[in-house]
């Protein structure tokens, strides 16, 4: 991962192992079932998280002061750290850096009708510290005691890779040993859901379907996902397992519009080639590509543009996992890097679900049916958002 550009030529930092995943979805709670879910899918309905029990890690008081993307965020956090073993962090060299693309949305929907129904004075003054899109971050560095940096980032569904590329060179760069970076979100509010489907963002069919030639808008989903990232050598030192390297990042902006991907997919080209060049490698390195594939028509089509344009015509494997998961919009990048390592651990490439009928303009190789095994080497792992926010990971084996 390079850090920028000396007298002497690019500065690369540290090495950054992955260390620990966690993920709250639609196919249940921690890792295993995102797994499960991704390589059976068993797509219906809402792309909702089903059992969820916050008391599992908040007390009853403290949890009527946590809004559900908070919920989400501290327990993806809790699962990642665990899954890391003991990292043994100085709490001033640990980090945070946790995405979300709207923050608490039921809260501060809850407490507009409260105002209007029941007056000013019974609006709740915790509305404001459930609300504000930095509480997911804020709750998880004070469980833990983090007072390294403590950071959110909020551009719409490229957030959860940002958030991951920025927790990473605060690794790289030596500012932090440890650092977890991620994704929540929890706004699947009738006014939120209206709003997505008045401006035909989202499927009039209720299906996610990828590439397809049928595809007709995302499917909203809620979650989260987080990754504890650390030092190479440290975590070697400590006998961390590793799920693999983050070798590379990068962001760019399309410059184009707010909610239309550029048609020719120049900004997602730009940056596919950047954390390509970050991790020092060449595309043709590249195995495999864990689309942005929301299943819109404009997005999916770019995005086929540019991959071809980047490692050529079809390209390396391809699959969405988002015909499962649903759009969890800041959560999606941090999902799909978390499908990423365990893609990486099993040799296998899960499947796009709902893709079935291939749109003949899209000329990639999507992994569709049934996964499809394959010998573990580099990924890039794609995320796309309003704004035209772009943002690209690059995994490396262990």
């Amino acid at each position: 991962m390079l850090l920028g550009t000396g007298p002497d030529g690019p500065v690369r930092g540290r090495r950054v192992a992955i260390t620990g995943l966690g993920a709250v979805t639609c196919c249940g709670v921690g890792v295993d079932a995102l797994w499960e879910g991704l390589v059976n899918p068993v797509v219906s309905g809402e792309r909702r998280v089903p059992d969820f029990d916050p008391s599992t890690w908040f007390g009853p008081k403290e949890v009527r002061r946590v809004d559900r993307f908070s919920q989400f965020a501290v327990a993806s956090a809790e699962m990642a750290l665990s899954d890391a073993g003991n990292v043994g962090a100085d709490p001033d060299r640990a980090g945070v850096v946790f995405a979300t693309g709207v923050g608490g949305f039921h809260t501060l929907a809850e407490q507009v009708n409260v105002y209007e129904q029941r007056g000013a004075r019974r609006v709740s003054p915790f509305l404001v510290p459930m609300m504000m899109a930095n509480a997911g971050a804020a709750h998880i560095s004070i469980r833990w005691g983090w007072r390294g940096p403590s950071e959110t980032v909020v551009t719409a569904c490229a957030a959860g890779s940002h958030s991951i590329a920025a927790a990473a060179r605060l690794v790289a760069s030596g500012r932090c040993d440890v650092a977890l970076g991620g994704g929540s979100e929890a706004s699947l509010h009738p006014v939120a859901i209206a709003a997505f489907a008045n401006m035909t963002a989202l499927s009039t069919s209720g299906e996610s379907r990828p590439f397809d030639v049928r595809r007709d808008g995302f499917v909203m989903a809620e979650g989260a996902a987080a990754v504890v990232l650390e030092d190479w050598e440290r975590a070697t030192r400590r006998g961390a397992h590793i799920y693999a390297e983050l070798a590379g990042t990068a962001s760019t902006a399309d410059a184009y519009h707010i909610t239309a991907p550029s048609p020719e997919g120049q900004g997602a080209i730009t940056c596919m080639e950047m954390a390509v060049e970050d991790a020092g490698i060449k595309p043709s390195d590249i195995r495999h590509i864990n689309a942005h594939g929301t299943s819109t028509p404009l997005n999916d089509l770019a995005e086929s543009l540019a991959v071809n344009k980047v490692f050529g015509t079809p390209g390396p494997p391809i699959t969405s996992t988002k015909g499962v998961t649903g759009h969890g919009l800041a959560a999606a990048g941090a999902i799909e890097t978390v499908a990423s390592a365990l893609t990486m651990k099993h040799g296998l490439i899960p499947p796009t679900a709902g893709h079935e009928q291939h749109d003949p303009q899209i000329h990639l190789d999507v992994v569709s049916g049934a996964p499809r095994k394959w010998e573990p080497g580099p990924i890039i792992s794609n995320s796309f958002g309003f704004g035209g926010h772009n943002g690209c990971l690059v995994l490396l084996p262990a």
